[in-house]
């Protein structure tokens, strides 16, 4: 099988400005594969810490080809690498040629690279009513998310995307649990579960995915465009980026008024790279806002790992730039992310100030419904039922003395006839006739 290292072509190399790392694009690794007449299952070396442009990473995937990486210097001569092959310890060996350094990594290697540590929480802190009200609102996300999947396979629910928030349930249901009626959030295009654990009714939020009258755009949203002010919810939202300003209005609208409410703003990874979220930042700290900007990192924008787009692993150290108290968190459990949003919602509410905190999730379905993930690894995707929130709420609350499966099994039951009454209200619910379905997209 043929073997051949980086040293053999030119890079791009950024070196002289003082960036340790290679940049090797689709062009740098075709000219190696050529090298082996395209041969598939051929292996290349890559200095350590090389980052391959997803177009290079698509190549890489076609060809079948194999990577391994070493360290800087081991790749210069034909001896090193056999040494290379006789020592697989010292090379990071990925089969599937999905992976590269730096990126693609499994959830728990991401919560190291991010300096992440786990405070410890336990739900013996909390009264045993607040932990089945956890549970309540994670089963309920996921139930649903479940049912939108299911309808959106089987093309009941039309257009072109869906945004499932299965995997990610800790974090709505945590901070949500946090914050009052009074309170605002801000929402993302994967919204289902913020809009759940604010309180939405779940019918209407099934109906408006249907397209039905009784949604609460009268169909005319979909998944992405659900609201309900009086629930202080401002809505989802299909610009990515785009509930960060929204959020510092609300929060202004609220340090105006001289309340004691806080806005919740909702985003991933992939806004962190948006103009409005400097802006934001910026913004909140000038006035001091009651706003925490709550950053859902599950790894990817639509297919991008965020080791790659993001020049700053860890996003919650930008807050700090800004002068911004910044934390990061496991959001994969919900006792992490509750008491850390209690926390950061009393003192805001004592006095206001914006906050930044990272949750570091996982995605378990794709960007969308239909999304075939071949930019994830085997491993990424093998790892996921390590990470279910719903999981590691189990283990943490099944040494309580007060825990009775009984009730796990009651809520199991409520939720589900919930859920199933939700979709029949929806599946029932009349189209608008043409006549109103044209109206109330412009003002009259």
């Amino acid at each position: 099988m043929p073997l051949l290292c980086i040293k053999e072509i030119n890079v791009i190399s950024l070196r002289s400005y003082n960036l340790q790392k290679e940049i090797l694009t689709r062009e740098c690794i075709e000219k190696l594969a050529g090298r082996s007449g395209n041969q598939p299952g051929s292996r290349i070396i890559l200095n350590e810490g090389a980052i391959l442009t997803p177009l290079a990473e698509d190549y890489i995937r076609e060809k079948n080809l194999k990577l391994e990486f070493c360290k800087a210097g081991q790749t210069e001569n034909s001896e090193t690498a056999g040494w290379l092959n006789q020592n697989p310890e010292t090379t990071n060996s990925l089969a599937t040629g999905t992976e590269r350094a730096g990126g693609f990594t499994s959830g728990a290697e991401k919560k190291v690279a991010r300096g992440f540590t786990n405070t410890g929480h336990m739900p013996d802190e909390l009264p045993y009513d607040t932990i089945l009200r956890f549970y309540y609102l994670m089963l309920k996300i996921r139930f649903f998310e479940e049912f939108a999947k299911a309808y959106k396979q089987k093309d009941i629910i039309k257009g072109d995307f869906v945004h499932v928030y299965l995997g990610e349930e800790a974090i709505a249901a945590g901070v949500c649990s946090a914050l009052k009626k009074e309170d605002f959030i801000t929402s993302t295009h994967r919204g289902h579960g913020h809009m759940i654990a604010k309180g939405a009714d779940v019918s209407k939020m099934f109906a408006e995915l249907l397209g039905k009258a009784d949604g609460y755009s009268k169909g005319k949203g979909g998944s992405m465009h659900i609201a309900d002010i009086g629930l202080g919810i401002l809505g989802a939202n299909g610009i990515v980026g785009a509930g960060l300003p929204i959020a510092c209005g609300s929060a202004l609208a609220s340090k105006l008024n001289g309340d004691d409410s806080v806005t919740v703003a909702f985003f991933g990874d992939g806004a962190s790279n948006q103009g409005t979220f400097g802006e934001s930042l910026n913004f909140a700290k000038i006035f001091s806002l009651p706003v925490i900007f709550f950053c859902e990192n599950n790894g990817y924008a639509i297919s991008t790992s965020s080791d790659y787009a993001c020049s700053t692993p860890l996003i919650y150290k930008r807050g700090l730039g800004y002068g911004i108290p910044s934390v990061l968190i496991d959001g994969d459990d919900i006792f992490e992310v509750y008491f850390t949003c209690r926390s950061a919602v009393e003192e805001i509410r004592r006095n206001s100030h914006p906050v930044l905190i990272e949750a570091v999730t996982h995605r378990r379905e794709g960007h969308w419904i239909g999304d075939p993930q071949n930019y994830r690894s085997e491993r990424d995707l093998a790892d996921l039922p390590k990470y279910d929130p719903i999981k590691i709420f189990f283990d943490k609350i099944s040494k309580r003395s007060d825990f009775r499966a009984s009730d796990i099994e009651r809520i199991t039951l409520e939720v589900s006839g919930e859920i199933k009454r939700a979709v029949a209200f929806a599946e029932n619910s009349a189209y608008l006739s043409p006549q109103e379905a044209e109206k109330d997209y412009l003002k009259e």
